[in-house]
């Protein structure tokens, strides 16, 4: 990695989250069970992923049972990415991440659908939303850049300070629209 791009990556990654916290607030309305308090694109150059982070506030008691199913539009193309998670009533917050992501794309809108089901499969809310990233996936390395316990610098980038390979990360990304 060039000289001083470690701490670029971190400040970058610091202002992304900054700029998406505070721009990401939306309030519950009236018999609402949650809000959508945060939503945000984690870039982690270390390991060269990104991945989809979503809070929810809950407005109400939790009860036992509730999930949050979540669909994310895939960047990539294809099938969206489902990931349900079980709310814990006692949490103050709902945290869901979306598995790594490729072909993130800068200022592209992706769409975000939110259910919230109680212990029966009944719906009980539904949110909706978009979430725009401040970098395109581009800034990434193409492999890790450590690997193992001991965070040992990856073989694959030897001879690549940079992180990028010829051959990109080899995946197709669809075009731009």
């Amino acid at each position: 990695m060039p000289e001083g791009g470690f701490l670029r990556a971190t400040f970058a990654l610091s202002a992304l989250v900054s700029l998406a916290l505070a721009g990401c607030r939306e309030s519950g309305g009236e018999g609402e069970h949650f809000e959508l308090s945060g939503r945000l694109f984690v870039f982690n150059y270390r390991v060269a992923t990104v991945q989809y982070l979503v809070t929810l506030k809950p407005l109400k008691p939790v009860g036992e049972g509730e999930v949050a199913i979540t669909t994310f539009e895939n960047p990539a193309g294809g099938a969206a990415i489902v990931v349900r998670q079980k709310i814990w009533p006692l949490n103050d917050k709902v945290t869901i991440n979306s598995p790594p992501l490729e072909c993130v794309v800068k200022d592209r809108p992706y769409k975000v659908s939110i259910r919230i089901e109680n212990a029966k499969g009944e719906l009980m809310q539904a949110l909706e939303t978009t979430m725009a990233s401040s970098q395109d996936q581009s800034v990434l390395p193409d492999k890790p850049l450590v690997v193992g316990p001991f965070y040992d610098p990856n073989p694959e980038l030897e001879g690549h300070p940079d992180g990028h390979l010829p051959g990109g990360r080899g995946v197709t990304c669809p075009p731009a629209a």
